[in-house]
């Protein structure tokens, strides 16, 4: 209900997010600025049950089956666009995308045949891939930006989540052998039972033996997850997040997004936070000026739809001008910051004329502070964008997640 209301107020109508079973073979992102893009890698070698992504059992066979419909994707998509459009940066999610780590370097060739990407790339990793071996072959592909999955260095919690132990001298040994320009370590908190000490630890050895970057995402219960991890209450929460905050601001780590600190100015790692995006791959979404589309879920019917040369996207969502507004404001904000000007050159119209009520009523709240133009969000406000988000990924993301695991092509959806 709170996402109803919330969407209907800011786009000012009580018209739904209709999506279609339709897209354009055209794609139309020649015009768009600050265009990332996302290719996905569906495969594990075990799957977690916490874990909500798109993503089967690896299979070596069917992974290089994948890896070929992927790259005729990409020149597809491509191919569309005469010459090589400017591209931000590239990332590659799953999935496990280092079990195709031999064939990354292809992947990105194929997409730099196309794109000149500016800002590099990034891969996300399992503990078990941090090997001198395995990142070797990552940084020769071109890759200069890496995510590791942690969750917790700390065995209880690593158990709850159904995953090994992690053994930090041995990923401090291979980080220190083969380097790259942002190491980035992922961590869950608001499990049961953890401490602002424990993920204070986990902060702190992350930074030790490598990482220049930090994320530190809230637990989410999906409905269609197999994990039985009782949520953490909203109190309990809201103290953790405020103390991982204030202790990674004492230690003068920069806090460059709702979830995530750096202790270099170069390190980033953040594949949400684009005004445009081009995603290659089973489940990997496209966000373009007008539209946003998914592609199936199902790797099988991908390959298909990929050999019949014919775009495998499932549902495609026109967007109104408000709806795309919320949307922008939404994911921008994951920054912690909303730049009125940035608003203004991407809609052609003043944030202030299309939200100032809004606005003020953050302020008064306690929720942002505002200084020529910028509004930044305050610890309060952080928290509540984290709180909202929570309703958002259950109203939404877990809804049109779960309808895509168990249809490849469905007839529609309204949100």
């Amino acid at each position: 209900m709170i996402t109803e209301l919330t969407r209907m107020w800011l786009t000012r109508s009580t018209k739904p997010f209709a999506f279609r079973s339709e897209y354009d073979e055209a794609l139309p992102f020649a015009d768009c600025k600050g265009l990332g893009l996302y290719v996905h890698i569906p495969f594990c070698r075990q799957l977690c049950g916490f874990c909500p992504y798109c993503k089967e059992v690896y299979s070596p066979k069917k992974c290089s089956r994948y890896i070929d419909a992927l790259l005729a994707e990409i020149h597809q998509v491509g191919g569309q666009y005469p010459g090589r459009k400017e591209a931000t940066s590239l990332y590659f999610g799953g999935g496990t995308p280092a079990l195709a780590a031999d064939r990354l370097g292809e992947i990105i060739a194929a997409l730099q045949e196309h794109f000149h990407i500016t800002q590099g790339v990034g891969v996300e990793l399992h503990p078990d891939n941090v090997t001198i071996p395995v990142l070797r072959t990552l940084q020769e592909a071109g890759v200069t930006k890496i995510s590791i999955g942690i969750q917790s260095f700390q065995p209880r919690f690593q158990s709850i989540l159904g995953r090994s132990p992690v053994r930090p001298a041995e990923l401090a040994e291979a980080l220190a052998a083969v380097p790259f320009e942002t190491v980035s370590m992922d961590f869950i908190f608001a499990l049961p039972g953890q401490t602002f000490e424990d993920l204070r630890t986990d902060i702190d050895t992350a930074f030790q033996i490598g990482a220049n970057h930090v994320a530190i995402y809230p637990f989410i219960d999906f409905t269609f997850t197999t994990s039985k991890v009782p949520p953490m209450p909203r109190r309990e929460k809201r103290a953790l997040l405020d103390a991982i905050t204030r202790h990674c601001l004492e230690k003068g780590y920069a806090r460059s997004s709702i979830w995530t600190f750096s202790s270099e100015t170069q390190a980033r790692y953040s594949s949400m936070t684009r005004d445009n995006f081009l995603g290659f791959g089973c489940s990997a979404t496209t966000l373009l000026r007008d539209q946003f589309k998914i592609n199936t879920f199902s790797v099988e019917e991908y390959c298909k739809r990929i050999g019949a040369k014919t775009l495998p996207t499932a549902l495609t969502l026109r967007f109104t001008r408000r709806q795309r507004m919320v949307y922008y404001l939404f994911w921008t904000a994951y920054s912690t910051q909303v730049d009125a000007r940035d608003f203004e050159a991407f809609f052609g119209v003043p944030l202030q004329r299309m939200y100032g009520l809004e606005l003020a009523l953050a302020k008064l709240l306690g929720f942002v502070t505002e200084r020529d133009g910028v509004y930044a969000m305050t610890l309060r406000g952080a928290f509540y964008y984290h709180y909202y988000e929570n309703f958002y990924t259950l109203a939404y993301i877990d809804k049109m997640w779960g309808l895509m695991r168990r249809e490849a092509f469905p007839a529609g959806m309204r949100l």
